[in-house]
């Protein structure tokens, strides 16, 4: 498992869909419509370093395997999120969605939300 690194995200699919169903303000639909982030993951130890860059924005979160996080969306909504890692895959759960995150060749396919959302990066 080798999520380490940056990956320039340059597809997202249905991510209005998604962003509507986790109820994200209007601001923020608006706002993401406009760029792809770029997203930097760091392992240190047992802690990971998950940041979200874009132009308007950066939002970092920290999390262990297996031990619950809060994570504060760009709007201040909290959630509890808890990240594993299964068959190569970091999955985080929350109370609203679940987000898988696989490495495949040399891209980063995420998905959220079920089917609801699928981001694709490369390194």
């Amino acid at each position: 498992m080798d999520f380490v690194g940056t990956w320039k995200v340059y597809s997202e699919e249905n991510l209005e869909e998604f962003l509507k169903a986790v109820e994200a303000p209007e601001m923020i639909l608006k706002m993401r419509k406009d760029f792809k982030p770029t997203v930097v993951i760091e392992h240190n130890g047992d802690e990971f370093i998950y940041t979200l860059k874009t132009p308007v924005f950066n939002k970092v979160h920290s999390f262990k395997l297996g031990k619950e996080t809060e994570i504060i969306t760009v709007d201040g909504r909290k959630y509890k999120c808890t990240v594993r890692e299964e068959n190569g895959k970091l999955i985080a759960q929350t109370d609203k969605f679940a987000s898988v995150r696989e490495i495949q060749g040399d891209e980063m396919v995420e998905v959220k939300g079920g089917k609801r959302l699928k981001r694709e990066s490369k390194a």
